[in-house]
């Protein structure tokens, strides 16, 4: 059974809506996505780069809003501070993915390095913080984290905007304006690549 295959039986037999069982479904999605822009060529290997890239920003700033605070309580502020520093590394990493032309040697060497950072992060987080959350905050408080990381998901940048990233206070203060440019830019060029 693949990694993303078993993430998605542990969150089937948690209740909907759970913070955690979000998580473990949203990390499958991008274990699956790497695999699509790894195997993919040309145009459909530039718009699954991109999927995944929207994907994990919109992920990991919703966890530094919603998830990392509790656990810095549950799991310890070490734990999250260390999470936040990986994440402000792929941010980064992210970024400099972006401008690269993905038919390229370099972007793939590149994406290979920046998915076992990704992989091992999550790793992390589900060996480390998602059970310190789990274990430390009641069922009705998990279903609740799993609804506020929904919306601050809608309201998450799509781009990695490495300024913020790692950083809870940031997410909250510039993301929903990075989000506003980001989806219009993102509106625009389907658009012109439509037309």
């Amino acid at each position: 059974m693949s990694t993303a295959e078993q993430e998605r039986a542990q969150a089937a037999k948690l209740p909907a809506d759970d913070v955690v069982g979000l998580l473990l479904q949203q990390h499958a999605r991008i274990r699956d996505l790497f695999d699509d822009v790894k195997s993919a060529e040309g145009r459909h290997k530039q718009q699954a780069f991109d999927e995944l890239r929207a994907v994990l920003a919109v992920h990991e700033t919703a966890e530094e809003m919603i998830v990392r605070p509790v656990a810095g309580a549950t799991a310890g502020r070490a734990e999250a501070d260390a999470r936040n520093h990986e994440e402000a590394e792929a941010g980064k990493v992210l970024a400099r993915l972006e401008k690269m032309d993905v038919s390229s040697p370099e972007f793939d060497d590149l994406l290979a390095r920046f998915e076992k950072a990704v992989s091992d992060h999550a790793d992390n987080e589900e060996r480390e913080e998602f059970p310190a959350v789990h274990e430390g905050r009641t069922e009705e408080q998990l279903i609740r984290m799993g609804k506020q990381l929904l919306a601050a998901e809608k309201i998450a940048p799509t781009h990695p905007h490495p300024t913020t990233a790692g950083s809870p206070m940031a997410q909250w203060a510039v993301g929903p304006l990075a989000s506003l440019i980001d989806r219009t830019k993102d509106a625009i060029r389907s658009a012109g690549a439509q037309g």
